[in-house]
């Protein structure tokens, strides 16, 4: 389950559609109701609930998505790259520990983050949203 006020538009969540998980961009947060109107990926949208979402765990494949490029550093850790925002793990599919900066800009967290988080750290570092589109 997700807060409906951790979201914002564009963050990416998972949505319980009637039975069926599937991946969902928020379109739009009505604080007052408590519901997040998503867009799947079948191309439709609806208000769900808190209980509907859920959080895409942070990983090399969900940054993939999001048009990071991965670099193996030669000491064993990843170092993830979007245009000036960076990206850092100390091992590959580690997430609990990570690293990310933008220009001057420097933050860690130590515990696993979800995308929508991820998302929400960019948007607060770049002034930019996160989106899957290249730079």
């Amino acid at each position: 389950m997700i807060k409906i006020s951790d979201l914002k538009t564009g963050d990416f969540v998972m949505v319980n559609n009637e039975g069926t998980q599937m991946e969902a961009e928020v379109l739009e947060v009505d604080m007052s109701q408590h519901l997040a109107n998503l867009e799947t990926n079948a191309g439709q949208n609806f208000w769900f609930g808190a209980d509907d979402l859920a959080p895409i765990p942070l990983s090399d494949e969900a940054l993939k998505k999001i048009s990071f490029v991965r670099e193996d550093q030669p000491d064993g850790s990843v170092k993830y790259l979007k245009g000036a925002f960076r990206l850092h793990v100390n091992s590959p599919g580690d997430f609990s520990h990570i690293n990310f900066w933008y220009r001057e800009d420097r933050r860690h967290v130590d515990q696993p983050i979800a995308l929508h988080q991820l998302q929400n750290y960019y948007l607060q570092m770049t002034k930019v949203h996160l989106t899957a589109e290249p730079i």
